[in-house]
């Protein structure tokens, strides 16, 4: 898959970084002014790999940046909408993250996440 992205449709490696608390290694990738993130699942009892389906390219989640992902995460919760995660947590390269439940967010497993704060 990560040939297909760099090398046929032009995007490049921004960055790459195993994530081993969550059985994942990570790709980010960079067209323009958008970045995607491609994960691989680490062992076929990691989480993602569980819930990727069948096909290898099938599409997971997608992710959102926010600015707040606390303020975020209370706001949806008051909306009525399932969270995974309740509080952020450590995602890749330092970011925080949080996730949506699909049955939320019709069917779509949602990722919210937020730059880490520099000190």
């Amino acid at each position: 898959m990560l040939r297909l992205y760099t090398q046929t449709l032009g995007f490049r490696q921004i960055y790459r970084e195993t994530i081993e608390d969550q059985g994942v290694e990570a790709v980010g990738l960079a067209a323009g002014d958008s970045v995607i993130e491609l994960l691989r699942p680490l062992s076929e009892d990691s989480p993602i790999a569980r819930y990727r389906g069948e096909a290898d390219s099938r599409l997971h989640h997608t992710a959102y940046r926010v600015d707040d992902l606390r303020a975020e995460l209370a706001r949806l919760k008051g909306a009525g909408v399932r969270l995974i995660d309740e509080s952020p947590r450590k995602g890749a390269h330092g970011n925080l993250i949080a996730f949506l439940h699909p049955k939320s967010t019709g069917g779509v497993l949602i990722e919210l996440c937020q730059r880490p704060v520099s000190v």
